[in-house]
């Protein structure tokens, strides 16, 4: 059985990191801005997708091929940590763009909408490290089915962060309206993501073992 502990425990981690901007965050808002409430949500549709897989690698063993070849670690770890690196230049740059500013988009269809939305979410180093080492942390070998209680865990992280998501891209044209006409804030909004991504980059380029990544 699943302690209350480890419940709490995976529902802070996952709200934390749901709230930290990444690349999700980014596809998701502009995807919903450019394209409307109903792009975004099949485009979060495809990112919960790339959450079942990761779940799904993770508790079949991906954390212990991680563990068993350090090397392979190492290489996902380092090309995670510089995609960070570039979204936060891409923020961060002279003439840099809010992730909330009117952007000139082509409209993508919904199958690409949905497939991006499932490599947006495969390609983030958050969700990775977060399924190889912080959600094993909360499972209970002495309790049993362990390969059960992972699932539930990673259900709770997954349904904490595609209901956050949603009100983000609910929201995401509201706050649009509401930045475009306080240019200051935009500035500010881009300054403050692009800040969090370049020290979520260091973080993780600097984590040196599966054991000790957050």
């Amino acid at each position: 059985m699943i302690g209350m502990n480890a419940i709490l425990g995976v529902a802070v981690v996952s709200l934390g990191m749901v709230l930290t901007p990444g690349p999700n965050m980014m596809y998701l808002v502009s995807r919903s801005i450019t394209q409307g409430r109903r792009a975004g949500a099949i485009s979060l549709a495809g990112v919960a997708v790339g959450f079942i897989i990761y779940l799904t690698a993770a508790n079949l063993g991906l954390s212990l091929v991680f563990l068993a070849v350090p090397q392979l670690y190492m290489a996902v770890k380092l090309a995670g940590a510089a995609y960070l690196a570039w979204l936060a230049w891409k923020a961060l740059k002279p003439g840099g763009v809010s992730v909330f500013a009117h952007q000139e988009l082509t409209p993508d269809s919904p199958q690409r909408l949905f497939t991006m939305g499932v490599l947006t979410n495969l390609l983030n180093p958050k969700v990775a490290i977060m399924y190889v080492s912080l959600i094993p942390q909360f499972i209970d070998p002495t309790a049993g089915h362990t390969l059960l209680q992972g699932f539930v865990l990673g259900g709770i992280q997954i349904s904490i962060s595609l209901g956050v998501n949603l009100a983000i891209i609910v929201a995401a044209g509201t706050i649009a309206v509401f930045l475009a006409h306080r240019p200051t804030w935009l500035r500010v909004q881009r300054y403050v993501m692009g800040t969090v991504l370049g020290a979520l980059a260091i973080k993780l380029a600097t984590d040196r073992s599966p054991t000790t990544a957050t």
